[in-house]
C-alpha cells in the first residue's frame, strides 16, 4: 500500500525534505517554546512573507528571501531587545515594517497568484532535488549552531538573572538564538507555507513539554513528533488529495490536544 507512494520522485522528494524539516523544527522549537518567544516565531513567519514577494519581484528564487528578510528580521529582534517588556515591542516594530515592505512588494506583485498562494501555505509535493540539498544544508548549519550554544542558551532561559550576573551574554545568546529561529522558518515555510509555520515549530514542541520536564528527552519527543507530524500530513494528502499543509497543521493540533488530556484529567480527579 504504502510502497506505491514512493514510486513517485515528487514523493521522495517531499518526505526527504519534510524529514529535514520536521527534525530541525521539532528541535528549535522545544527551545522556542521555553524561552517563551512563540510570538517570535510567529512574526518571522509573516516576515517571511515578505522576504519572498520580493524575491519573486526582483527574479530571486522565495526561498533565499525568506532566508535573507527573516535573518535580518530575527537579528534585529535580538538586539532591539532581550528582556521581555522589550522583546514584544522590538517583535512589534519589527513585524510592522515587515508587513509595511509586504503591502508595498503586494501592489506590484499583480501576477502569479498561484505562487502566492505557495508562499502562504505551502507546497512540499513541489519540492525538487536542489531544494532539498539546500534545505538539508541550511538544517545541517543551523543544528550546528544550536548544538554550539545550547548549553549557555538553556543557561540564558532558565536563569536569565543568574547568567546575566554570571556575565553571560543574554543579548548575544538571543541575537544568534533568534538568527537559528529565523533559518528553520524559512525552511518550514518550504513545508507548510508561511501562515503555517506555528503549527510544525510549536505545536510538537508545546505538546513533548506537557509530556516531559526533562529537557534532553524533551527535544528528542519534539523532533520526533514533528517527524510524525510530517509523514502523517503527506501521506495523508496523497491518499486524499487534501492539501498537505492542512494535513500537518491538523495533526499538529490533534497531537497537543492529546498531550493535554493526562494533565487535565489528574485535576480533574483532584478537583
Amino acid at each position: 500500500m504504502f510502497e506505491s507512494m514512493f514510486e513517485y520522485d515528487f514523493m521522495r522528494n517531499a518526505f526527504a525534505a519534510a524529514t529535514v524539516v520536521a527534525i530541525l523544527a521539532g528541535t528549535v522549537g522545544y527551545f522556542l517554546v521555553l524561552r517563551g518567544q512563540t510570538f517570535a516565531g510567529h512574526a518571522l513567519a509573516h516576515v517571511g512573507f515578505t522576504g519572498a514577494t520580493g524575491a519573486v519581484l526582483i527574479g530571486v528564487a522565495p526561498l533565499w528571501g525568506l532566508v535573507v528578510m527573516t535573518m535580518a528580521a530575527g537579528i534585529a529582534m535580538g538586539f532591539i531587545g532581550e528582556r521581555l517588556a522589550q522583546r514584544d515591542v522590538a517583535i512589534g516594530l519589527v513585524l510592522a515594517f515587515a508587513l509595511a515592505l509586504g503591502l508595498l512588494f503586494l501592489h506590484f506583485y499583480t501576477a502569479f497568484a498561484t505562487r502566492a498562494t505557495t508562499l502562504l501555505f505551502g507546497n512540499v509535493l513541489a519540492v525538487d532535488i536542489p531544494t532539498v540539498y539546500t534545505l538539508a544544508a541550511l538544517g545541517a548549519f543551523s543544528l550546528a549552531m544550536l548544538a554550539a550554544i545550547s548549553r549557555p542558551l538553556l543557561f540564558v532561559s532558565l536563569q536569565p538573572e543568574l547568567a546575566e550576573a554570571k556575565g553571560v551574554s543574554l543579548r548575544l545568546y538571543g541575537v544568534l538564538f533568534l538568527a537559528i529561529v529565523a533559518l528553520t522558518t524559512a525552511e518550514c515555510a518550504q513545508i507548510v507555507g508561511v501562515l503555517l509555520v506555528f503549527a510544525l515549530m510549536v505545536g510538537p514542541a508545546a505538546a513533548s513539554q506537557q509530556v516531559t520536564s526533562a529537557v534532553l528527552s524533551g527535544v528528542v519527543l519534539s523532533a520526533a513528533l514533528a517527524l510524525i507530524e510530517a509523514w502523517g500530513g503527506i501521506t495523508l494528502a496523497f491518499y486524499t488529495d487534501w492539501p498537505s499543509s492542512f494535513w500537518i497543521t491538523a495533526l499538529s493540533v490533534a497531537i497537543y490536544l492529546l498531550a493535554l488530556l493526562p494533565g487535565r484529567w489528574r485535576s480533574l480527579q483532584t478537583a
